[in-house]
């Protein structure tokens, strides 16, 4: 049954390319601009099923469904799976048809939101949660994979920039649609929407993506555009697994996997206790908790294309330097986000700040600066590596943050009271970690 699943995933054969070179053109043209736009459309909302959780913790902790840490562990368990298939589908991404790959993903991570939103038993939630996770592991790896497939060398830290806004464009489409959601008809909605949202982006994912262009008798990309940084790089499949183990052996995924794991921390801080903490010590409503995060994701959008940008550009496909531009501007914000004034201007401003760094980093410690050092043919393991990295630190961001809030919070008659001070230092320093751990790299440069 595994062989036939496999083979089923699998990508197709090479055929003979074809010899219009008209129809090449055109061919490619086309299937670009649509790979594009279901990798990052696709992406982007599926996030709503993986962060609606973050929304909705104070209704199901002010109704007595779940603890803080109990609502850490089910948040947790996403992040574990995920971090596992990140790694195994990262790997199993590179000989898959990606048009089956991410509908699959897509439409599977809809249907756990779905069944999420009709429980309250913690293992069922935990369970449903992992599993959750576990399919929207496909997604990041089959997007890359994709992306490489379809977009060259020298393309890629721009393109790699438009498909990160996928992240922005998905939290902020959580932020203000589940706290919609949930402010107008409750916490369950809040993931019964979500999930029928998932469900249409696969129907979608299906109409747009195409596989490889080889299985189309198109030449590769780099053959198309004529662009080879040493000369045509082809890796047959019978080694693709012993190039796919090779990158284990390059320092430079190690130091990119622990500093990409020490940002994940602070990003899922923010993404998964940033509205709790904004309604308990700012003050705030629902609605204009959500609304503030969503600046930052629209600050990220900004950010990931400007990276690409930058890094491609100024930097000369350099990361190190744009890397320590983007962690210093995160550092600001997450600063002024925790210790500055309590009004909507120093906010507004902390969370641009924040947004068009983190998301940057996110960019090139998430996946783009692994891309570069790695073999092309395995740009998939190479994600998976640094993926369950990050989504380890992640995951242990959601237990340690939801034990040190729940411990730190005191009840006072039916009120709670929550002192975020002992948490907001580990996800300061997560950061400084981080950004220090990427300045070792700074001699490091674009392998072919």
């Amino acid at each position: 049954m595994s062989r036939g699943l496999l083979g089923f995933f699998a990508t197709g054969p090479d055929l003979p390319e074809m010899a219009d070179k008209g129809l090449i053109d055109t061919l490619y043209r086309r299937n670009r601009f649509r790979v594009m736009l279901a990798i990052t459309l696709g992406y982007g909302l599926i996030y709503i099923c993986r962060l609606a959780l973050g929304v909705v913790k104070k209704p199901l902790i002010d109704q007595g469904v779940f603890t803080p840490s109990e609502l850490g562990m089910i948040g947790s368990a996403l992040f574990w799976t995920y971090a596992l298939g990140k790694l195994t589908n990262g790997f199993f991404a590179d000989h898959a048809n990606m048009r089956k790959f991410l509908t699959a993903s897509f439409l599977l991570s809809g249907l756990c939101c779905i069944a999420m939103g009709s429980v309250n038993m913690l293992w069922a939630a935990v369970v449903i949660w992992g599993l959750n996770g576990w399919f929207q592991s496909f997604g990041a790896p089959g997007g890359v994979v994709a992306m490489t497939a379809w977009y060259s060398n020298r393309e890629r830290g721009r393109m790699y920039g438009i498909w990160s806004t996928a992240h922005s464009i998905g939290e902020g489409a959580t932020f203000l649609v589940v706290g919609a959601v949930v402010t107008w008809i409750g916490w369950r909605a809040g993931f019964w929407i979500p999930g029928l949202i998932g469900i249409a982006v696969a129907l979608c994912t299906w109409m747009l993506m195409q596989d490889r262009p080889r299985t189309m008798g198109l030449p590769t990309v780099a053959d198309w555009r004529n662009d080879h940084y040493t000369g045509p790089v082809r890796v047959e499949p019978s080694t693709v697994l012993r190039t796919q183990l090779s990158i284990l052996k390059l320092p430079e995924i190690w130091i990119l996997a622990v500093s990409s794991a020490l940002i994940y921390v602070t990003r899922y801080a923010i993404n998964s206790w940033g509205i709790l903490y904004l309604q308990e010590s700012r003050g705030m409503d629902l609605p204009t908790a959500a609304s503030l995060l969503f600046i930052s994701t629209i600050a990220g959008i900004g950010g990931a294309i400007g990276y690409g940008y930058l890094s491609d550009k100024v930097f000369g496909s350099r990361r190190p330097p744009a890397n320590l531009l983007f962690a210093l501007c995160e550092l600001a914000g997450l600063l002024l986000f925790f210790f500055g004034p309590n009004n909507m201007v120093s906010l507004t401003i902390s969370m641009v700040l924040f947004g068009i760094g983190l998301t940057g980093l996110v960019t090139s410690l998430g996946g783009l600066f692994a891309v570069d050092v790695a073999p092309k043919r395995v740009a998939g393991a190479a994600m998976g590596v640094i993926g369950v990295f990050s989504y380890i630190g992640a995951a242990i961001q959601e237990n340690v943050s939801g034990f040190l809030i729940e411990a730190n919070m005191t009840t006072v008659g039916e009120d709670k009271i929550y002192d975020f001070g002992p948490v907001i230092w580990v996800w300061v320093g997560a950061s400084v970690l981080s950004m220090i751990l990427a300045a070792s790299l700074w001699r490091t440069r674009l392998r072919d």
